[in-house]
């Protein structure tokens, strides 16, 4: 028997760019947010010319009309977490600025988009000083990869070393993901605490992936959403049941374009691909 007045969803607000491959960006947000049984609240902070090999071009949104979208959904709907992906301009880094100083307590994933998967950059020096002056401080989980984080602190002769560096900038924990080295298995490390929590340790699959890092993101997003953490320690299991989450979209991929393959986010709806054992919703 359906419920009359069934509870509602945990509401996600995700600033990120629009994607009109539907691999990356606000699509992947939003695809990811539903699959894991919340409400996704798309708030756009650019437009992109992209396809599945590259983006060839960002037309940021104006700072005026990033902050619109996001009060409005503010004023109307309680948030239970922020994803923030690419980000534009220096201009909408500081909008992001005052909209998270106003809702502390909302736990904040952030994705640092600097580049496409094709190779375009996505932020300029001064941006990245933004986001490193701005953002981090108010960031609960940063999930650069190791190319990111690097760029990101450029201080550290070692990826633990970036890690510390990006902690003592003020994220509460940083999540480095290994995709990107040369590694035979990816490795993710987990810092907090001015120290490593745990690495995780994933099989590498064949292909390239579009949008797997906004995957990543806005899945533990979902999951702080939805109360997967602790408030006597670090949100380890929000974090692990991401990272199966993700794998297994990119272990179920597709291609329809030419380039990267596309992240199945709902993997678990095809009763011929659904694995043993995963339940979408927590």
């Amino acid at each position: 028997m359906i419920s009359v007045n069934p509870p509602a969803l945990p509401v996600v607000l995700a600033c990120s760019g629009n994607d009109p491959s539907g691999g990356a960006g606000i699509c992947a947000d939003i695809t990811t947010i539903s699959s894991l049984g919340c409400h996704p609240a798309p708030v756009i902070t650019a437009l992109t010319v992209q396809d599945t090999h590259n983006v060839r071009a960002l037309l940021p949104v104006e700072s005026k009309q990033l902050l619109d979208q996001a009060t409005a959904i503010l004023e109307d709907m309680t948030v239970a977490a922020f994803k923030i992906g690419v980000i534009g301009s220096v201009e909408n880094a500081v909008a992001l600025h005052r909209l998270l100083r106003t809702h502390p307590t909302v736990p904040v994933v952030l994705d640092p988009v600097l580049a496409a998967g094709g190779g375009t950059e996505l932020a300029s020096a001064t941006l990245l000083d933004a986001i490193r002056t701005l953002l981090l401080p108010l960031t609960t989980i940063l999930t650069p990869n190791s190319v990111e984080a690097r760029r990101l602190a450029p201080e550290g002769d070692s990826l633990n070393a970036c890690a510390m560096a990006l902690l003592e900038r003020g994220c509460q924990y940083v999540l480095i993901t290994g995709g990107h080295e040369p590694t035979e298995t990816i490795t993710n490390s987990l810092y907090g605490n001015h120290r490593l929590l745990e690495s995780f340790h994933w099989p590498r699959l064949p292909n390239s992936y579009h949008g797997s890092g906004c995957t990543l993101a806005a899945a533990i997003a979902a999951l702080l959403a939805q109360g997967y953490t602790s408030h006597s320690g670090p949100p380890i299991s929000a974090i692990v049941r991401a990272q199966d989450y993700t794998w297994r979209t990119l272990e179920a991929a597709y291609r329809v374009g030419g380039g990267q393959w596309i992240p199945n986010r709902l993997f678990w709806a095809n009763p011929s691909q659904e694995p043993e054992g995963f339940n979408p919703r927590p």
